[in-house]
């Protein structure tokens, strides 16, 4: 199984949480299209031809986000065992010359500390 692609064990999960109305093009390859832009990070342009035109499918992301598949997908596929959690957290320096620039967005989360000027981020994930 290529790196960026959905494992059949995954496919059988997420098939029956799809649309089954829209465009006749491959679901599968849809989602592998979606994994391989997330996974490599890449701009949709860079999107290998073998996984569909880059506009297409970034339309189809777009009109699912739009409509809520995605979140659906998400809720159904969460793992509701909590049992592990781990929570990390890193500090983000910041230069100082970030400190004067005028606040037209609001507030910028950025402060002085013993470690510097800068910012602190905060994750939380579980898993098996």
């Amino acid at each position: 199984m290529a790196r960026h692609t959905i494992s059949g064990k995954d496919w059988r999960r997420v098939r029956r949480l799809l649309p089954t109305r829209g465009p006749k093009a491959d679901h599968r390859t849809f989602l592998n299209a979606v994994l391989w832009v997330s996974r490599t990070g890449a701009p949709w342009r860079d999107l290998p031809r073998r996984l569909g035109r880059w506009n297409t499918v970034w339309r189809r992301f777009r009109r699912w986000a739009g409509a809520g598949v995605w979140g659906r997908v998400l809720d159904a596929l969460r793992d509701p065992d909590l049992s592990t959690l781990v929570l990390d957290s890193t500090v983000v320096r910041a230069h100082p010359h970030a400190a004067g620039a005028q606040k037209t967005n609001g507030p910028q989360a950025l402060g002085r500390s013993r470690g510097g000027f800068g910012t602190k981020a905060h994750a939380s994930v579980t898993g098996k």
